[in-house]
């Protein structure tokens, strides 16, 4: 009981020296960063806004978690590689955000909670060649 006790008095002084912290480490530790929110990928071909079986499998279960959460909206981000010209890249990326739009819509998601953006040409990080993951759509629900 002693050492509590003085443990505990010990913990009150630091934390009196510390702005009156009471000795709460907690106070101290950096809140952890807010999570970033989930985004579902969908991948196209080069020069190509079709969407295959998988990527209209991923976009059925987007919008079975989006009528989850009828309040959430939804943005698509579109994007393209960097093969071809920067104009027709931005066309072409936001053609891919409006095909999975239209997907979405089709599966039964109100077109008004659904917002689109096309970024052009991505590059992968660390990389300059051009790759599947910068020929892509994310779906991002909620945020």
């Amino acid at each position: 009981m002693r050492k509590f006790l003085r443990i505990s008095g010990l913990a009150g002084v630091l934390g009196g020296a510390l702005g009156g912290l009471g000795g709460c480490a907690a106070l101290l530790t950096p809140p952890p960063p807010a999570p970033a929110i989930p985004a579902t990928p969908i991948f196209f071909q080069s020069f190509s806004a079709n969407l295959d079986a998988p990527a209209l499998t991923a976009i059925a279960a987007a919008a079975r978690q989006a009528q989850a959460d009828p309040a959430a909206p939804i943005t698509v981000v579109g994007a393209a590689d960097t093969i071809g010209s920067a104009k027709a890249n931005r066309l072409l990326s936001e053609t891919r955000a409006q095909v999975v739009a239209d997907a979405l819509e089709s599966d039964g998601i109100p077109a008004a909670r659904i917002r689109t953006q096309g970024l052009g040409e991505t590059t992968t990080p660390g990389s300059t060649l051009p790759t599947q993951f910068s020929r892509r759509a994310l779906i991002r629900i909620g945020g």
